[in-house]
Parts: C-alpha cells; structure tokens; sequence
C-alpha cells in the first residue's frame, strides 16, 4: 500500500510541476500581448500626433478600412480586449496556479511521506493565498511611504543647505561655512544613481516605463527565485530585484523625468 502511495505521490507531483509550467507559459503569453499591444497603440497614438492633421487623417482613413473588415474589426477588438483585461487575467492565472500547485504538492508529499507532511485541504491555499496577498501589499504600503518619507526628508535637507549657502554668500563667501557641509551627498544626485543603478539591476533602460519595468521584474523574479533557481547567490539577487523594483515606483518615475 505504501508503495502505491508513493508511486502515486511521484505522478502527482509531476502533473503539479507541468501544471505549473503551463499556466506560467500562458501568463508569460498573457504579460507580453499586453506589453506589445499597449507598445502598439501608444506608437500609433505618438506617429498620429507628430505628422500633424494631415498624417492623422491618413491614419483615420485606414483605421475606418480597418474596422470595416470583419477580421480587422475583431483583431482589433480582441487586442483592445487583452490591453484592458489582460492585467486582470494574468493575476487571477496566478491565484489559480498557487492554490492547485500548491495543494497537489502538498498532497503529494502527503502520500510520498506521511510522517513528515500534513495533509491540508484546497481551501486552506485560498486562504493562505488571500491572507499572503493582504500581507504583501501592506508591506509594499510600508515601504512605499517609508521611502518617500526618507526622500522628502532628504529634499528639505538640500533646500536648507542651499538656503544655508546662499546666506553665507551673502557675509563674503562660503569660506565660513566650516565643516558643515562636509560629507554632504546632493540627494537629487543620490536618487538619480539609485534610480539608474535600480533600471541596471532590472535591464530595462533609464526610460523606461512602468510596464516595461514590471515585465522585466517578473521575468528576473523569476529567473532568480530561491525555490526555482540553483545558483549560490539567488536568494541575495532575488532581494536585490525586488528592492530595484520596488524603488521604481510611480511616483519615483515621474520624479526621475522631472530631473
């Protein structure tokens, strides 16, 4: 009986690992359609712009060609359709994969080796999967006002230092200031190498944008997993990743722009 336990536990762990492989290609598929289209429309939107009223009625003309055809009309839509809910999708695949995988895994550790595993049933991942979610982005919260909190001090700390500078300018020159500014690192520059050493980590160009930035962090998160990777050092590149991403914030990306 064991036997048959543990034969089974092994084909159960295989279709878990293939499950999850499978809907990790349809989310990787899903991620890049919504990538690209969005890419599409905003060049489409940039080149309509740029030529003027002349380029923009070419461009209406060929687009009323475009939606008069069946096909035309229904790629179109179905592109728009993914632009739109595409996002959406891709994160409920992922809620899907975590509570399958993760209770075919368990269930087949469970029969490999029952002394070691517990058997725990679907409903606990969701719950766990809910409660990890809930976890997560009130941590991302945290840091996220922690960061802007430590930025904003250290803006005010260059206004006053320029306030600083300018009054003693104004005695003759800047000899008095003493040691005061000693050690002084300028935070507009501070944050533009961080930001750029961040984009560096993450392989996305200064430029950058946000869902350029998320696409590539998932595809690094990915490569770098401790529990997917074998390289000595994930664990620390992981990190890294995360924090780089983390740092390209919305806010930090328009800031970056306004430098």
């Amino acid at each position: 009986m064991k036997i048959i336990k543990k034969i089974s536990g092994k084909i159960l762990y295989g279709t878990a690992k293939v499950i999850s492989a499978i809907i990790d290609s349809l989310i990787h598929l899903i991620e890049n359609i919504v990538l690209y289209t969005g890419k599409f429309f905003k060049g489409c939107l940039v080149i309509a712009s740029m030529g003027g009223c002349l380029l923009f009625l070419l461009f209406a003309n060929l687009g009323f060609r475009i939606l008069a055809n069946p096909i035309g009309f229904s790629t179109i839509s179905i592109l728009l359709g993914f632009l739109m809910l595409g996002g959406k999708l891709a994160s409920y695949l992922k809620y899907q994969k975590y509570i399958i995988t993760e209770f075919l895994f368990n269930t087949a550790n469970y029969l490999m080796d029952e002394e070691k595993y517990k058997y725990k049933a679907f409903n606990h991942y969701k719950e766990a999967y809910k409660r990890a979610e809930e976890e997560r982005i009130r941590e991302e919260q945290r840091r996220y006002y922690e960061q802007q909190r430590q930025w904003e001090e250290r803006f005010k700390q260059q206004w006053y230092q320029q306030n600083y500078q300018r009054g003693q300018g104004g005695y003759g020159g800047y000899g008095s200031q003493g040691s005061y500014g000693q050690g002084y690192v300028n935070p507009t520059v501070d944050f533009k190498n961080k930001y750029e050493r961040s984009c560096d980590v993450l392989g996305v160009s200064y430029d950058a944008d946000k869902q350029q930035i998320k696409s590539a962090y998932r595809r690094k998160a990915k490569e770098y997993h401790p529990d997917l990777s074998k390289l000595p050092d994930a664990t620390k590149r992981f990190q890294e990743i995360t924090a780089a991403y983390e740092f390209l914030s919305d806010d930090n990306i328009q800031r970056y722009k306004n430098i």
